[in-house]
């Protein structure tokens, strides 16, 4: 690394951090917009979802709403037939009742959507990145969080090659399991029968849906370069911008 790598280094670095302690366009509450040099933003386009996906590899997303635009569009674009395979849900027998099963409808049961809980309608086709959203042999490298690429798809099963973690290129055979929500606050307890896998060409920064204590330094420090960071911002109607928000509880460093 020459000085003049080192020193554009050790800015990026500094603008990081001054993100991640609020310093910037200080004074102020922890909640403040702050401007995207230009270099790091994704120039202006009539489809936002195809400019950033012709700019950046790995995708982050504050939001399910986008990552699930994002991944059905990744998903459009490889070759060959699409497969749809739709959930089985069903409260345990032992919450059912006459008055629950007057009131959970099974067109309620199929609209929950909630963290590690596999959709009610996946779409996937050979190719296509997938994500384990549940342990299923992880001493043959199947744990939750692990990625793999559909490889074979057929009605009760689908072969995939791992691309993460341990086992790395090996082939396996994904089977329809029942997966109940792990932290849902639900009167009953839910069961799905589904592929415990979801897309994975995108993914959420966190598990917030919407920008909280430190969310925007996190997605922004994935990257160890300045070149390795792109960024598109947006408004409510889909116009490109160049700032955003930024907040940090800045009373988490006071006793630090």
């Amino acid at each position: 690394v020459n000085n003049v790598q080192s020193d554009a280094l050790a800015e990026f670095s500094k603008w990081l951090l001054d993100i991640g302690d609020g310093k910037i366009n200080e004074p102020n509450d922890g909640e403040v917009e702050i401007e995207i040099p230009k270099d790091l933003l994704i120039t202006p386009s009539d489809d936002p979802i195809h400019a950033i996906v012709h700019e950046i590899y790995a995708i982050l997303s504050p939001r399910n709403e986008d990552v699930d635009k994002i991944n059905q569009y990744m998903l459009s674009q490889l070759p060959g037939e699409e497969r749809r395979y739709l959930s089985s849900d069903s409260i345990e027998t032992s919450d059912t009742s006459v008055f629950n099963d007057m009131v959970y409808s099974q067109e309620f049961l199929i609209g929950i959507n909630v963290s590690g809980l596999p959709k009610h309608e996946l779409t996937l086709n050979k190719g296509a990145p997938i994500m384990l959203l549940r342990n299923i042999d992880p001493k043959g490298g199947l744990c939750n969080g692990t990625r793999l690429i559909v490889t074979q798809m057929a009605n009760h099963v689908i072969e995939a090659r791992i691309v993460t973690g341990n086992g790395v290129s090996e082939k396996v055979l994904i089977p329809r399991m029942f997966v109940s929500p792990p932290d849902a606050k639900f009167p009953f307890r839910m069961r799905r029968r589904q592929f415990p896998v979801a897309l994975a060409y995108t993914i959420t920064i966190n598990k917030s849906q919407v920008f909280t204590h430190g969310q925007l330094y996190v997605a922004l420090s994935r990257v160890t370069t300045r070149k390795g960071l792109k960024i598109l911002i947006t408004n409510e109607d889909g116009a490109c911008q160049n700032k955003t928000l930024n907040v940090v509880f800045k009373e988490v460093f006071d006793n630090i």
